[in-house]
């Protein structure tokens, strides 16, 4: 009873701590990153009156005309959620992304509790693997930047594994549990596709190995195929062939690298370890690298190596058979889903965060080890959780003081602004108010998001000394004043005549300093 009640004390810490970054999140509210940008998009476009999931924007053709794009690259989840507080709560987009986010936490907190308990570790053991997942650096992104998926994600894995679990027999429950779960894991993250696939194969394992393997096995993998198959077909018509998403997406061949096989190996360390966060990423970095090409793919195979070894370990010293299962058929599913989209070059990133079930798995069977061994090993565990809760800890103040004291910048979302400063914003606004037939132009796509009256077109940032393909930027056409929003830089070197020519209805162009920084481009 009083390890028991020890536990919940220790599992409240992560509430709390939840709870507390929602609060301070909740008065100064995050920025967002590219990805749910677009869902918001989508959002914006069906509050205009445009068709469920659709982007609607002026044609490269003529801009007089719209054209409608089906977003299926990502899953709607990650603005329908935000909607939905937004709607119940009156609350700009900003706040209602931060209720989702401590939403989503709260109910993966507990999912995942309950699903340690369910495949055999003790309540204390699940509630310090929660904890441990708590102190990860990924844990805080969504108060700095609401990723969407990520965090919608997140809020289902706990539960889905735990009914992946529950159930001990072929019935309508399971039935039903297959069928809806296929699509509410879209529904959270387009990327559940290959976890719902794996959860499945747990499900037929778990359900079959009592058995000798042969016709029974077949049977009952018939019976559960049915739902799964149901419930894929449907995603597919109503959704995924509607336009192009990442599995499908991918370059002309195939590429094998040392990366192509050692990623995925590494992923209990990159995901669970928070390695490749707190690197800034080791092969993927937006931000620039924190290590040259060679160290990083060193560090990717060393971090393949210890991530054998420590799941080798796990399955001998953890004596949980459904634990065991799960670890074994999860880690081996990524390895060759995500190797294979490697060789094909399909569009999915060198991420950890791609991973993030095995991160998550891998927690209870690596604080189990180190509990069973002497003092200096779970010392040194110890000082490896403090060293990751720390960098993660001060990452996120750092940035949300920065963000909230210097880098301020809010429209109508509430969003934070990164590509923009309040002046611009501003006249953009007032822009905005004063017509109604106007089509503003921008390069980053949460701009848009502030336009409230008029038509707005997202153009992919030029890169300084590039020389992009002039037909993937040009519109044609007239219609109503246009606006060309930029970065003063682009005007050092000849990008914002290059942007201007884009535009051949437009031939003249009169050119207004917004700020220091920003340039607005009229053509009226």
């Amino acid at each position: 009873m009083k390890s028991k009640l020890n536990a919940y004390f220790i599992l409240s810490i992560a509430f709390v701590i939840t709870l507390l970054m929602g609060i301070l999140c909740y008065i100064a509210p995050p920025a967002v990153f590219p990805d749910p940008g677009w869902g918001f998009q989508a959002l914006r476009s069906m509050e205009h009156g445009g068709g469920f999931n659709s982007i609607i924007n002026p044609s490269q053709d003529d801009v007089a005309k719209n054209t409608s794009l089906f977003l299926t690259w990502w899953s709607p989840g990650q603005y329908l959620v935000p909607y939905f507080f937004k709607n119940l709560l009156h609350i700009n987009t900003a706040r209602a992304s931060v209720i989702t986010t401590v939403f989503c936490y709260l109910l993966a907190l507990s999912g995942l509790f309950a699903f340690f308990r369910k495949v055999g570790f003790t309540s204390l053991i699940a509630a310090l693997s929660i904890v441990f997942i708590a102190s990860q650096q990924f844990y805080y992104t969504p108060f700095i930047f609401y990723n969407g998926g990520e965090v919608t994600q997140m809020a289902f894995m706990g539960w889905f594994l735990y009914g992946c679990f529950y159930f001990r027999k072929l019935d309508v429950k399971l039935w039903l549990f297959i069928l809806l779960s296929g699509w509410v894991g879209f529904f959270c993250k387009s990327a559940m596709m290959w976890i719902y696939a794996a959860g499945l194969l747990c499900v037929w394992i778990n359900l079959s190995q009592s058995q000798k393997f042969g016709l029974t096995w077949v049977k009952k993998g018939f019976w559960l195929a049915v739902p799964a198959i149901i419930s894929i077909a449907g995603i597919y018509i109503f959704f995924l062939r509607k336009g192009a998403n990442p599995a499908a997406s991918h370059n002309p061949g195939w590429r094998v690298a040392s990366e192509t096989f050692s990623w995925p190996l590494a992923s209990p360390m990159l995901a669970g370890f928070s390695v490749d966060d707190l690197t800034n990423g080791l092969l993927f970095h937006p931000d620039g690298p924190m290590f040259s090409l060679t160290w990083s793919l060193i560090m990717v195979w060393l971090m393949a190596i210890i991530s054998v070894i420590m799941v080798i370990a796990i399955l001998r010293r953890v004596p949980y058979t459904d634990y065991k299962l799960v670890l074994t058929v999860f880690y081996i599913v990524s390895i060759l889903f995500f190797s294979y989209a490697y060789v094909r070059q399909a569009a999915i990133s060198y991420e950890g965060r791609h991973y993030r079930i095995v991160g998550l798995l891998i927690a209870p069977g690596i604080i189990y080890l180190f509990s069973r061994l002497q003092w200096q090993y779970r010392t040194l565990f110890g000082l490896v959780w403090i060293f990751i809760a720390y960098i993660s800890y001060e990452r996120t103040a750092r940035e949300h003081h920065y963000e909230t004291h210097k880098g301020e910048v809010r429209g109508h979302t509430g969003f934070i602004q990164q590509f923009a400063d309040q002046p611009s914003l501003n006249y953009l606004m007032q822009l905005d108010e004063q017509h109604k037939d106007a089509i503003f132009v921008f390069t980053s796509n949460d701009l848009g998001l502030e336009i409230e009256h008029n038509r707005i077109i997202n153009i992919e940032p030029v890169e300084e000394g590039t020389h992009p393909n002039s037909e993937d930027y040009e519109y044609d056409g007239h219609a109503g004043p246009l606006y060309l929003f930029l970065p003063i830089t682009y005007a050092h070197d000849g990008r914002d005549r290059f942007l201007m020519k884009c535009f051949p209805g437009y031939p003249n162009f009169t050119i207004k300093k917004l700020s220091k920084n920003y340039v607005l481009y009229s053509a009226e």
